[in-house]
C-alpha cells in the first residue's frame, strides 16, 4: 500500500496512489544515479510484469474510483488474458551514452534480457539454460528496428505473434474471467489478428486469411512439438 504521503493524491483510490508512489520512487533512483555522476553510463530498464487488472480481490477502490481512467488504452483484455492487454506492457530502456531517444516497434520479451545482456557482458550462459531467450541487444540499443521474429504467449491456452500477425489457438476454456471481468482471449474458434492495423483485436481474420492462419497454426505446433521432445 502507498505511503500516507500519497494517500488520496491520485483520485483513483489506493491503486492509483501506489502508481504515484512508483513514479516518485523511480524519480528518486534517477536522482541518486545523477548524484553519483553515472547517469550517462548506466542502463535502466523499466517495465511491468503483466497487463492491468482492477478488481483482483484487493479492497482498494480501484473499480469504484476509476474516474474515467482507461488502464488498457486501446488494447483488449487485461491481466491473465491472451489478448494484447494481457502481455503488451510498458518497456523503457535508458542508457544516455549509448541509446538515442526513440520509439521502437521491435518485438521483444523480458526473457530476452538475459541473453542480450550476457552477450554485452561477454558472459556465457550455461548449456540448456535460457532456451527461450534471444539476443535482441541491437534492438535494445536502437541499432536495429528488428527484435525477435516470433513470440509465443501463454494464458489458459497459447498464442503466437509473427510479423504483426497474431494467432490464438482454439480452446474450450472460459472466454471471460468473471472474478476480474476480463476477456481471456479464449474461443472455440481460431482467432487471427493483424496487429499492425488492429491493435485492439476487434477484427478476427481467421476466415478471410486461411493461408496465414495455416502458416501460424503449423508454426505454433512445430514450436510446441520441439519443446515436448526436449
Amino acid at each position: 500500500m502507498p505511503s500516507t504521503i500519497f494517500k488520496g493524491k491520485s483520485d483513483l483510490g489506493y491503486r492509483g496512489d501506489a502508481i504515484l508512489q512508483l513514479d516518485w520512487a523511480v524519480g528518486e533512483i534517477m536522482k541518486q544515479i545523477e548524484y553519483l555522476g553515472i547517469e550517462n553510463n548506466t542502463i535502466i530498464v523499466f517495465s511491468s510484469d503483466n497487463g492491468p487488472v482492477l478488481d483482483d480481490g484487493y479492497q482498494d477502490d480501484a473499480v469504484t474510483k476509476i474516474n474515467g481512467h482507461t488502464p488498457t488504452g486501446k488494447l483488449r483484455g487485461g491481466k491473465y488474458s491472451l489478448f494484447e492487454a494481457g502481455t503488451r506492457v510498458p518497456f523503457i530502456v535508458s542508457w544516455p551514452k549509448k541509446i538515442k531517444p526513440n520509439v521502437s516497434d521491435a518485438l521483444i520479451s523480458q526473457i530476452d534480457l538475459l541473453r542480450s545482456f550476457s552477450k554485452m557482458l561477454n558472459s556465457k550462459i550455461p548449456e540448456n539454460e535460457a532456451k527461450d531467450s534471444e539476443d535482441i541487444l541491437n534492438a535494445l540499443l536502437g541499432k536495429s528496428p528488428k527484435g525477435r521474429s516470433v513470440l509465443v504467449e501463454q494464458g489458459a491456452s497459447l498464442a503466437i505473434i509473427q510479423d504483426n500477425w497474431k494467432f490464438i489457438e482454439p480452446n474450450n476454456y472460459p472466454e471471460v474471467y468473471t472474478l476480474t471481468n476480463i476477456e481471456l482471449g479464449n474461443s472455440k474458434s481460431p482467432q487471427l489478428y493483424d496487429l499492425s492495423k488492429d491493435i485492439g483485436e476487434k477484427n478476427n481474420l481467421a476466415n478471410e486469411n486461411s493461408q496465414k492462419l495455416k502458416e501460424l497454426t503449423i508454426l505454433l505446433q512445430k514450436i510446441k512439438s520441439s519443446t515436448e521432445t526436449e
